[in-house]
């Protein structure tokens, strides 16, 4: 059995693909490679296949119709094969000596005594154009090289939370929460990121700059005129993840407060960007996102409307906007994101 499982999903990655795979052959013959071609209509196929015939025993190639990318994320699940499962998207690459130093601790922590659920690591905003890049990291907020839970997690403060890309899970417990990302909709990683955690116990932090996330391109998702374009999908992954609190038996209050905090998060960049979408409908749809919570989950509805980021995003009138829209300019200034 393989330590680590890793898909890539694809979708017309000819460009760029092939920096993603080599930086992931560094971890040999303990980690699987599934590339996932989500019906691409380049060579990615073939490019795919290529590398699965000059590396059979690490790499695979998947070939399915078009499903985007939450189906591509799927389809790596249900065909890994490995004891962990990290998802790296084609764009995307990973430091070698960091990739090195996971794989031994994951070998480490399954000869250990308890069962880890997830490693987390650090991943760097590697922005287009950008002299300085900026480095999630969560060493004064988690505990470092050990073994804990989540009565252990120190306060998340916003804009400091858990992406798909900080994040390695045991591939069983992804089995177990029947995770099942939507087809068809973009902004599944915050899915991916939110909806196992209940089923985590155990989790293990290695300061460690893992995961290069290149950000930058007018055709990525995270674009912020994309996202104003896509602004229904957004929605739905955060009418998802409202379900998936609502539906929550929390055991545990650090937890529970870290989904709220999220949760926050998400609610608030999909405010946003109704909020600078500049139309009526935009508008329209930020009040029935609201309804939709409300009708859900009350207690949830109180504590995103009446939170902080909840009160900024429905100041009143053009003005109240224009001041929530300054805000979040200063906050993507400092955080990097879009």
């Amino acid at each position: 059995m393989k330590l680590l499982s890793i898909a890539i999903p694809c979708y017309n990655s000819e460009n760029y693909m092939e920096k993603c795979v080599e930086s992931l052959l560094v971890g040999g013959e303990e980690v699987e490679i599934l590339i996932v071609d989500d019906g691409s209509s380049d060579r990615t196929a073939e490019i795919a296949d290529a590398y699965a015939e000059k590396y059979p025993t690490i790499i695979k190639a998947i070939h399915q119709e078009n499903g985007g990318h939450g189906e591509a994320v799927n389809a790596g699940v249900r065909n890994a094969t490995g004891l962990y499962f990290k998802v790296v998207d084609s764009d995307d690459w990973v430091n070698k000596e960091a990739y090195i130093k996971i794989l031994r601790t994951l070998e480490d922590l399954i000869r250990g005594p308890k069962t880890v659920d997830m490693l987390i690591s650090n991943f760097v905003y590697e922005k287009q154009g950008a002299a300085r890049k900026k480095v999630m990291q969560y060493r004064h907020h988690l505990p470092v090289d050990e073994v804990f839970g989540w009565n252990d997690v120190g306060h998340m403060p916003k804009g400091k939370y858990l992406l798909m890309h900080s994040i390695i899970y045991r591939t069983k417990l992804l089995h177990e929460c029947s995770l099942e990302l939507p087809k068809h909709t973009f902004y599944v990683d915050n899915l991916f990121a939110y909806v196992p955690l209940p089923y985590v116990r155990n989790l293990y932090y290695l300061d460690v700059n893992f995961y290069r996330y290149f950000i930058g391109r007018e055709d990525q998702s995270v674009n912020e005129k994309v996202m104003i374009r896509r602004i229904d999908q957004q929605l739905r992954v955060n009418k998802l993840m409202v379900d998936v609190f609502h539906n929550c038996e929390f055991t545990n209050k650090r937890l529970k407060a870290y989904m709220l905090s999220y949760l926050d998060i998400i609610t608030t960049i999909s405010s946003i960007m109704l909020i600078r979408s500049g139309t009526e409908e935009g508008l329209q749809k930020k009040k029935e996102l609201l309804e939709y919570i409300r009708s859900q989950d009350r207690w949830l509805y109180r504590k995103l409307r009446y939170g902080l980021f909840g009160r900024a995003a429905n100041l009143p009138g053009r003005g109240g906007r224009k001041m929530f829209v300054t805000a979040y300019k200063i906050c993507q200034k400092f955080y990097g994101f879009n």
